[in-house]
């Protein structure tokens, strides 16, 4: 009977050919792993063969600079673009791959995006953003038709990988027309798609309290069966979806999800509106859509 350490030792011998093609079925993460068994293991799970293989075969084009030293090897490279995220060419979007899969992700910067009246100032106005890599984005200053549209083309994404899209946004400090009527947020691929109920307001967290004697604006009948008040907050119903705050100070609101197949060849569309009230909204501030792989759990 062969020992563990006697088993680990005569697989150390193979060839690092045969070990670095091993290893390249694995994972990211397994590869890692390897690394630190042997010696031999670690020439093999460090070798560019290795890290190739987790690489997007069509990474697109970043910004000049933005790699800026060259990475030394492939797995130096994978880490990095992992570690990102990075712009691309035309500094309207970024990207960055997922560590544990080598999924690409992007981020549709708020250019990138069909903000409707976004440029008429006294809709909307751009601001500078210090706290992001977009130059700027996009505020809310009085709407009462919000309406924020953005794609992407299916082919920039990984085959066979499911992907949930984000709003990313935060909430001025003067703001209104946020919380009601709830908003619509739709994702769609191929013919497929689905549209859910959010709340970019939601006055759903521990620290935000509900002035006194508040009520979302022209909040009716079906708004109210949906919302009521706890300790001085206004606590959303099952079935409307509310934001969360990420660990950069922005919020995130989920948009839906969607599979890209392999040989998908179409857009993704993604929107968020609110058309129907007729009430005025303000304080919006949108950095743009996120698309990251679909975490399970």
């Amino acid at each position: 009977m062969v020992e563990e350490g006697e088993g680990l030792c005569e697989i150390a011998r193979l060839p690092e050919e045969l070990l670095s093609a091993a290893i390249s079925r694995a994972s990211p993460r397994d590869a890692c792993h390897a690394a630190a068994v042997s010696p031999a293991f670690r020439a093999a799970a460090d070798s560019d063969a290795v890290w190739a293989s987790f690489l997007p075969r069509d990474l697109p084009d970043l910004a000049d600079g933005e790699l800026s030293p060259a990475p030394a090897s492939k797995k130096e490279l994978f880490l990095r673009l992992s570690d990102g995220p990075y712009l691309l060419s035309d500094r309207l979007m970024s990207m960055w791959l997922d560590r544990e899969t080598g999924a690409k992700c992007y981020m549709l910067s708020a250019r990138s995006l069909v903000i409707i009246w976004g440029d008429t100032p006294h809709y909307w106005r751009w601001i500078p953003l210090t706290d992001s890599r977009f130059a700027e984005g996009a505020e809310l200053i009085d709407v009462c038709w919000l309406e924020i549209h953005g794609r992407i083309h299916s082919k920039m994404l990984s085959p066979n990988s499911t992907y949930a899209a984000y709003m990313v946004f935060k909430i001025a400090d003067e703001f209104y027309g946020l919380d009601a009527p709830f908003q619509e947020a739709s994702v769609s691929l191929g013919g497929r798609g689905s549209t859910k109920i959010v709340c970019v307001q939601s006055y759903d967290s521990e620290d935000e309290e509900v002035p006194e004697n508040y009520w979302p604006m022209s909040i009716g009948p079906l708004l109210r069966q949906r919302a009521r008040r706890r300790d001085r907050r206004l606590v959303l119903d099952e079935g409307v979806t509310v934001p969360q705050k990420r660990t950069d100070e922005w919020m995130e609101l989920e948009m839906g999800e969607f599979i890209n197949e392999e040989g998908e060849d179409g857009e993704v569309c993604f929107s968020l509106m609110e058309t129907k009230g007729g009430n005025w909204k303000r304080g919006l501030i949108v950095q743009g859509i996120e698309i990251r792989l679909k975490k399970s759990g």
